[in-house]
């Protein structure tokens, strides 16, 4: 008697793409799934054709073919300037920015604060692990107060480092309320994540500025288990407040 196995092809957005196969994160990084679901909000708009991604150095780095869309993958830091270069060049594309929380508000933050003042055509999706993951695990700009790194090894002191930057509140006080969306979301809730991303999208579409901190995981360099992961999760959506920011009339 021979046993027949069923087997389910996976559950992929068309924006996603087929041929790259595996993630090629580490094991329990959180970028996978912040760009599953992002790729499965341009289906839902339909905005595939449309859309221009671009990504980091650093982790985000390796998103370079995991989207089924026209993609650049730039120098560190660089990546909002070459996105809001592309929608100016091109008015009708829908540019994504990529990031991790290194290349968004430390050697970005230039790039990122100027583009949410002058309320550029595109969405600035920024990863925050709370490390530099690619490099090691140092402190980043977000590391939680007291939080161990290869760079804080007893803890982040914010009387001598400062306290961690909260992207989300800073570009809602500097972005035109009446042209722009500002949200953080985790990726403890997909399905969240997957309606904040479609109303970022839509936003841009119709002419707007979005951003989209997503507090994420990075199990190898915070060195936890599943249990512990899912905690540092929650202490930092405790720090960092999961909710929508700014959010103009009609979204």
């Amino acid at each position: 008697m021979t046993t027949k196995i069923l087997e389910l092809p996976p559950n992929l957005p068309k924006s996603q793409n087929e041929e790259a196969g595996a993630s090629k994160f580490c094991p329990g990084c959180g970028h996978g799934m912040v760009l599953k679901t992002l790729a499965f909000a341009i289906d839902e708009l339909e905005l595939k054709e449309k859309s221009v991604f671009g990504c980091d150095i650093g982790c985000s780095l390796l998103s370079w073919n995991y989207m089924d869309i026209d993609t650049v993958q730039t120098h560190h830091g660089r990546t909002t300037a070459v996105i809001y270069g592309v929608t100016r060049a091109n008015p009708e594309a829908i540019g994504i920015a990529y990031m991790g929380d290194g290349g968004g508000l430390a050697i970005g933050a230039q790039h990122l604060v100027n583009a949410a003042v002058r309320g550029e055509k595109m969405l600035i999706v920024l990863v925050n692990n709370t490390n530099y993951g690619m490099t090691g695990g140092q402190m980043s700009p977000t590391t939680l107060p007291g939080q161990r790194t290869e760079t804080t090894p007893y803890g982040r002191d914010c009387s001598v480092t400062g306290k961690p930057a909260k992207g989300a509140e800073m570009i809602a006080a500097i972005a035109d309320s009446d042209k722009s969306y500002v949200a953080r979301a985790s990726v403890s809730n997909l399905r969240k994540l997957r309606s904040t991303f479609k109303k970022a999208l839509k936003n841009v579409n119709e002419g707007g500025f979005s951003f989209v901190e997503v507090l994420s995981i990075c199990p190898l360099n915070w060195r936890t288990n599943n249990v512990d992961t899912w905690a540092r999760l929650q202490t930092m959506e405790e720090f960092f407040e999961v909710k929508e920011f700014v959010s103009r009339e009609g979204l």
